[in-house]
């Protein structure tokens, strides 16, 4: 079936170059931002810190530890990917505002460790990247999507003309099926990813 090309779902990267460079680039400024520890950023980077140590917690305390996080980080990851994409259509300002936290998350968690004196190189081969390698670009290509649809929603508005209208309604043809071809994709990187993530990073990190 074209809709779960692999090869297509490749060329949709490449065609939105632009919106890749523009969520990748928000992600490592969001990084940057995170580390660098400011007051009112920690209130806010701890409250979701916390959040997630107390989700830790209840899993650790499971029957199956490794399919109880196999299938939070999978459901967790997959659902907030595909809503981030649809809410794009709010002018692009879901997948700003999650690459941006998200980002930022990251970049608290490396600084405080940093600053704990641990060891951050373990933390980033051992802890981030068996798993990020493939979570954290999904992540992004997801939001860069979301920031597509914000794109056409906002050349719909301002599209004037019976031609204007005619190439947009082709531009919301081949948009919406690059990103339903883009979706399945990202759901299924964040499947591998969790699968790593729960097996390997977990007991790594033991």
């Amino acid at each position: 079936m074209k809709i779960l090309s692999f090869r297509r779902f490749i060329k949709g990267l490449a065609e939105n170059k632009g919106y890749m460079l523009t969520a990748s680039a928000l992600f490592v400024v969001a990084i940057v931002l995170g580390t660098l520890n400011a007051d009112g950023l920690q209130r806010l980077l701890m409250s979701q810190l916390e959040g997630l140590r107390g989700v830790a917690g209840t899993l650790e305390d499971s029957e199956h530890v490794e399919l109880s996080f196999f299938t939070f980080i999978f459901l967790n990851n997959a659902i907030k990917s595909l809503l981030v994409i649809l809410l794009g259509a709010f002018f692009g300002l879901v997948p700003l505002v999650f690459l941006l936290l998200n980002g930022m998350v990251l970049g608290f968690v490396v600084g405080l460790a940093n600053e704990q004196g641990q060891n951050v190189m373990e933390l980033i081969f051992l802890g981030l990247l068996p798993h990020g390698i493939i979570e954290l670009p999904a992540i992004v290509i997801a939001c860069a999507y979301g920031l597509k649809f914000g794109g056409l929603v906002l050349g719909s508005l301002f599209s004037l003309g019976a031609d204007k209208r005619e190439r947009l309604g082709a531009r919301w043809e081949h948009g919406m099926r690059q990103m339903l071809n883009a979706a399945i994709w990202i759901v299924i990187l964040l499947f591998a990813a969790a699968i790593i993530e729960s097996t390997l990073t977990y007991h790594l990190l033991r």
